[in-house]
């Protein structure tokens, strides 16, 4: 009876090693990819990202040339309106139109405008782009856009490499470009900077959320566009570089509803006494 018990155990142990090695192997089957060091990565993508640079200051001083090809200074956009920046490059077959077309679709939703409470600019990655590219781009943009004023307002500049460089260290864009398929590798992200050159918020993706972005342009601007409500949802919300979201600040939100209570007790008291009076 005991050799029976010996035997049972000697094959439950054995059950349990074969299960916990499958469980391991599935694991490391399913891991794997995401585990692979940094060398492993294809050549293409290596030191591809974006680091957050908050509250850097932008090389305003920089060159290039604007759609219509007049030579122009990063720093003449600068000086009274937020600014929306993306890095892209025109001829991309895929990301870059897609981040354009995802901006232009929150930016629809906003009542804010480009070209009156904010502007926009999009700088190309490839130094090879010319005037004509980034022409081309604005008006596809701009036809689907549809607001009065947003020619003078969003703004499709190409440059040289070493001014393209220096704008990409700054905002802490990491991008490769690969020779076998002339096309570049780079992530997705687009920036609000301040009137003053200063990098608020990151918005990552292809997708950026309205009330994120007028939360971002309103606070950038220090609340010279924006409105009450917006002050309150800024008390309420504040900008989370890790999740590169706004998100509720509990705390604030305790403190607004304790002195909305307040309040509400007073008026109530106030109109009583008022009423006990006419009375």
């Amino acid at each position: 009876m005991l050799r029976d018990r010996k035997i049972q155990d000697t094959t439950a142990a054995a059950a349990l090693l074969m299960l916990l090695l499958a469980g391991a192997q599935a694991q490391s089957l399913y891991s794997g990819p995401k585990a692979l060091p940094p060398q492993g990565k294809p050549q293409a993508i290596q030191n591809v990202g974006i680091d957050q640079h908050l509250d850097q200051q932008l090389p305003l001083d920089l060159q290039f040339r604007d759609e219509a090809g007049n030579p122009v200074k990063l720093g003449q956009y600068f000086g009274s309106k937020p600014i929306i920046l993306t890095l892209v490059y025109y001829t991309c077959p895929m990301l870059c139109s897609e981040v354009q077309s995802g901006l232009t679709s929150a930016l629809q939703i906003l009542k804010f405008d480009a070209g009156k409470e904010y502007d926009v600019i999009s700088v190309s990655i490839n130094p090879e782009e010319t005037p004509q590219d980034a022409m081309t781009k604005k008006r596809q943009f701009l036809s689907r856009y549809r607001r009065e004023g947003a020619s003078a307002g969003w703004h499709f500049l190409t440059g040289q490499k070493p001014e393209i460089d220096a704008l990409a260290k700054a905002t802490g864009y990491r991008y490769n470009y690969d020779p076998q398929t002339k096309q570049y590798s780079h992530a997705t992200a687009v920036m609000v900077v301040t009137p003053a050159g200063k990098i608020a918020q990151y918005f990552y993706g292809i997708e950026y959320a309205p009330k994120d972005l007028r939360l971002a342009l309103v606070q950038a601007s220090q609340n010279k566009i924006g409105n009450l409500t917006d002050a309150l949802l800024l008390y309420c919300f504040h900008y989370d570089p890790t999740t590169a979201r706004y998100s509720a600040t509990v705390l604030n939100i305790v403190r607004l509803a304790g002195l909305l209570t307040v309040f509400l007790m007073g008026a109530f008291v106030v109109i009583n006494v008022r009423r006990e009076h006419k009375a």
